[in-house]
């Protein structure tokens, strides 16, 4: 498949080239990157070649991890704000197709929704018939990152649980919750937001 440009009035996603390399070395130093994802740590210049011109490019070519680094609105080539993709889930042959979204936010773009608004448009495409035609989509954190699980919450994912040791990090085994979306769910809350989250 043919990388492309997903767009609305508040966000826009293109694929990160060689020209982001060094953009996507800086962000992802930060603390809660390394903390809640499974980047590298410490992450290097070398290591974010590598996820541009290996990983980027092998997934989309493989039609198996579809990745977009997420941009001002309007700005094809603008600087890197986050970063937005969907994996494809392997499964028995003749199991429904699913798959797995994920994210990160650069610091200097945290509180402004490009996430979210990234994330609805990658939902819609991964569940859309025209689109990828998943019958489910995930989402993964490790247990207390409650930026992600707002993200997930806001795009309508129904939080199914802790999966306990389920999660590597590093050689490190932690605890996930996981959720979902299905085609026909709505794109919006379905449920409470949590109680003993910590306030924003």
């Amino acid at each position: 498949m043919e990388p492309f440009v997903l767009r609305s009035p508040d966000v826009t996603l293109s694929v990160p080239t060689a020209a982001d390399v060094d953009r996507v070395a800086e962000v992802c130093t930060d603390p809660d990157i390394a903390r809640w994802t499974t980047v590298p740590s410490p992450y290097t210049r070398a290591d974010a070649e590598g996820f541009i011109t290996q990983f980027v490019v092998q997934g989309w070519q493989q039609e198996r991890d579809f990745t977009w680094a997420v941009r001002a609105p309007g700005a094809v080539d603008g600087p890197v704000l986050g970063m937005m993709g969907v994996s494809i889930r392997a499964g028995e042959p003749g199991s429904p197709l699913s798959g797995e979204i994920g994210y990160w936010t650069a610091p200097d773009a945290r509180g402004r929704g490009l996430t979210t608004a990234a994330g609805r448009l990658v939902v819609d495409w991964a569940l859309d018939p025209d689109g990828l035609g998943l019958q489910r989509l995930q989402w993964l954190a490790f247990v207390g990152n409650w930026p992600s699980r707002r993200v997930a919450w806001k795009l309508g994912f129904r939080f199914e649980g802790t999966m306990r040791r389920h999660g590597l990090q590093r050689g490190r085994l932690l605890d996930d919750w996981i959720g979902a979306v299905l085609p026909d769910d709505v794109r919006e809350p379905v449920e409470p937001w949590p109680a003993e989250a910590p306030a924003v």
